[in-house]
């Protein structure tokens, strides 16, 4: 057990100091303090010793230097048993701090801000305090080091129940959490500097910067990358119940997701619910229009956009509402009392909804989808749909054992006039507003993948299929007479006809691929042979 005689405290977050402090005091604990912590504590009545008055050394450099100075570090690091270390404090009038109290500049807060300057994002840099707390935590054999308010109550426990003293097991316990505190913020500054190149300006004499993964500027990936995401809660289980699983999520919230989405009724959501959920939402956020996902394994059973958020739905159930049992529904609107019923007339005819996520909800509407008590409802606030909807805010990560995989989403935006018309009958412009839907549709599905539309309604979808060609036969057979006169979307190049050839029996009228198969030319006379127009696009969306 080790007594705390002397704490220093400079904490931005000032929540619940007071309480801390006092119970410091109480036991005549003596407390260094310095800026507007200092006359935080003093305006309390709470008695304390300026930093500057104990190192003889004013604040200086705006505030930047403060603690950086040899009574404080040596207080900090000197080992109390080791008597060359208890020779050269003594010599230097150093005496041991026994307790630091800090947190930190709000850099995630300040970065966030849609107009945050650079210069301003370098001031909320903080040096003083994770110095402080790195000093504290290596030397946590003497030292004990708060970093957050959430401790404060547990260690004016241990105080009272050990006569002022922190055993060596709980001050470790402190360290642990101080050096993850200060590598999430060292990752956060990291992260930002890396996102943004600054730019010295010719005719100016100031700094701007570029973000390095907006949709106009090509993606760099930096040479080494450190993650860091808080633990939301742990889960029942993973995506089997013998599997444990926790969930994470970033401190900041990139803008609306699935993961940081409000749930407004209903049970925890599961690891299955919230991969299903984020797959329902950045479908439909794909989509300018009003549109429904309506989502199982993480694979879209139906997609429609429409005039109506209600017709959306519709249209998506009848694509397949076999499959449509126990789904997902994501919704790129408001969620109105009519959208709500439909929902509500389907589930009372059998099409069982585990989840929705939407923009929002009138009161009558969630009121409605909430007699469901079980059934999780989310908001994600408004939505930027369409195009502006697709550009990515934060990078794909994928695990393989050892390592991880990166890249930028999937975004590209193909527009009529770069289709490229490969058969001998060009499409309608009907039919090409169908191929387009179809082919941003296909995108979200599972390869191998081959989906059939009519207008903006998916009709029948084949997903995660290792044959393109049996893909192709799932989606024709679930689209059933409705392939006749549909259009077929496939994400990746048919490497024969035979694909084709089946599209063109059900009575397919026009396809969408990328092309650039060894064997275009058979698969485009193929197309010839049964009058269907055929697109290129040149740009492949697989999804595995």
């Amino acid at each position: 057990m080790k007594k705390i005689a002397r704490a220093l405290i400079s904490v931005y977050d000032k929540t619940d100091l007071l309480e801390i402090a006092t119970a410091l005091t109480q036991r005549s604990v003596e407390i260094l303090s310095t800026g507007g912590t200092a006359r935080h504590l003093r305006d309390a009545g709470i008695d304390i010793v300026d930093v500057s008055d104990y190192t003889g050394f004013p604040e200086m450099l705006d505030g930047r230097v403060k603690t950086l100075h040899p009574k404080i570090h040596g207080g900090l690091l000197a080992e109390r048993d080791n008597a060359e270390h208890n020779v050269q404090v003594e010599a230097h009038g150093i005496a041991p701090i026994d307790m630091v109290i800090c947190n930190l500049y709000p850099f995630e807060a300040t970065v966030a801000k849609p107009d945050v300057t650079l210069p301003e994002a370098i001031e909320n840099i903080d040096i003083g305090g994770p110095t402080m707390i790195r000093a504290a935590s290596k030397n946590y054999r003497h030292v004990a080091v708060l970093t957050n308010p959430s401790q404060y109550p547990q260690i004016s426990a241990d105080l009272d129940a050990n006569d002022g003293c922190l055993s060596e097991e709980r001050r470790f316990e402190l360290a642990k959490v101080a050096f993850a505190h200060t590598a999430h913020y060292d990752t956060a500054i990291a992260t930002y500097l890396v996102e943004h190149e600054p730019v010295i300006e010719d005719d100016e004499d100031k700094i701007i910067f570029n973000h390095l993964q907006s949709s106009e500027s090509p993606v760099e990936f930096a040479d080494s990358l450190t993650l860091h995401f808080k633990k939301e809660r742990t889960l029942r289980y993973g995506e089997n119940p013998h599997q444990g699983a926790a969930f994470y999520k970033t401190e900041t919230t990139p803008g609306p997701s699935a993961a940081w989405a409000n749930q407004l009724s209903g049970q925890p959501l599961s690891f299955n619910n919230l991969l299903d959920l984020e797959a329902a939402l950045e479908i439909v956020k794909d989509f300018a229009m009003p549109a429904c996902a309506i989502i199982k394994h993480n694979n879209p059973c139906g997609l429609a956009t429409a005039d109506t958020l209600k017709d959306a739905f519709t249209k998506a159930l009848e694509c397949d509402r076999t499959s449509a049992f126990g789904s997902i529904i994501g919704l790129n609107r408001k969620v109105t009392i009519q959208v709500a019923n439909t929902i509500r007339e389907a589930a009372n005819a059998g099409v069982k909804v585990d989840a929705i996520i939407a923009p929002s909800y009138t009161e009558k509407a969630l009121r409605a989808l909430s007699r469901v008590k079980r059934r999780p409802i989310l908001e994600v606030g408004a939505l930027a749909t369409g195009t502006q909807g697709s550009v990515p805010t934060t990078m794909q990560i994928r695990n393989i054992t050892g390592g991880i995989l990166v890249q930028d989403p999937d975004i590209h935006e193909m527009e009529a006039d770069a289709l490229q018309v490969a058969t001998k009958r060009p499409p309608t412009d009907e039919e090409i507003k169908s191929l387009l839907f179809a082919w941003k549709a296909c995108k979200h599905v599972k390869s191998n993948c081959i989906l059939l539309a009519h207008g903006t309604q998916s009709v029948g979808i084949g997903a995660g299929q290792m044959s393109r060609v049996d893909a192709a036969i799932i989606a024709i057979r679930k689209a059933g007479e409705k392939a006749k006169g549909a259009v077929l979307a496939s994400d990746a190049y048919f490497p024969f006809p035979d694909g084709v050839e089946i599209a063109g029996e059900a009575g397919i009228r026009a396809i969408i691929q990328p092309g650039g198969s060894v064997n275009d030319e058979p698969v485009i006379e193929a197309a010839d042979a049964y009058g269907m127009a055929m697109v290129l696009t040149g740009v492949r969306h697989f999804r595995h």
